[in-house]
């Protein structure tokens, strides 16, 4: 069902830590600032605005004007620098080199150094942590700790990016990453996670609102909706670009398309 997504449709999802790597607090989580003052804001407190850029890109935005970028890569940026990007490894298509140099926190997905990537910041008004996973290499070989799935925490809403995710979730993922509300998927089928396996990451976590990212066409996306409408209702939205609030979310699974790829 086509839906027009105006700002009231999804409208009105809230949450918000460097830290040492102790136990992350699962969302709902700090909350900085409820009642400062912000200058760029177009969104009410209890409102993230989210656009789909392309591949694997999202524009998030916080009611305190909080820009951040997911996956940002030199092919795939949003119209203006934010103010955190995230990157995994996998692919260049989700890092790059040379990030724009007005990003005040670059996060890897990965530690250059070897190890999982540890994440937990705070900035403003948003919450930003990463539970690691692990990726094929080119060779078929398991690299370890390659991929985060980052977790932002605003307006006591929970938004998950998985990544470039290459495996089905084990219990002490799902415990780490918690409540998610809004959850943004790959659905390619082969470069990231295969359908059937992906279905099961789904119904895992078990977000209220699912939004399809990292396909090439419609010929890959219909492929995961035909599975997909097995087990959620699927619904199309008009434009990249849509308000979320916890208030508006769906009662029960869905999946909202989004225009582009």
């Amino acid at each position: 069902m086509q839906i027009a997504c105006a700002v009231a449709a999804w409208a009105s999802l809230s949450l918000p830590l460097s830290a040492a790597p102790t136990e992350p607090e699962n969302c709902p989580g700090l909350i900085a600032s409820r009642d400062t003052l912000f200058a760029r804001a177009a969104l009410r407190q209890d409102e993230v605005g989210l656009t789909f850029v392309g591949h694997a890109t999202f524009l998030i935005e916080t009611p305190q004007g909080v820009r951040i970028a997911t996956d940002y890569s030199d092919g795939t940026r949003p119209p203006v620098p934010p103010d955190v990007a995230t990157m995994n490894k996998a692919h260049s298509t989700h890092f790059s080199y040379r990030p724009d140099p007005g990003i005040k926190h670059v996060l890897k997905g990965w530690d250059p150094a070897g190890g999982p990537a540890y994440h937990d910041l705070t900035v403003q008004d948003v919450r930003i942590r990463s539970v690691s996973t692990n990726i094929r290499s080119y060779g078929g070989a398991t690299e370890y700790d390659g991929n985060s799935i980052f977790v932002f925490e605003t307006s006591q809403l929970c938004i998950a990016h998985l990544g470039h995710l290459h495996h089905t979730l084990s219990p002490e993922h799902l415990k780490k990453l918690g409540r998610i509300d809004v959850l943004l998927v790959p659905v390619d089928g082969g470069y990231t996670l295969e359908t059937f396996d992906m279905m099961e990451v789904l119904r895992a976590i078990n977000a209220s609102l699912m939004i399809p990212m990292h396909f090439f066409g419609p010929s890959t996306l219909n492929r995961f909706l035909s599975s997909a409408r097995e087990h959620f209702p699927v619904e199309f939205s008009n434009t990249a670009a849509i308000t979320l609030s916890r208030a508006a979310l769906p009662k029960t699974p869905k999946i909202l398309v989004l225009p582009g790829h």
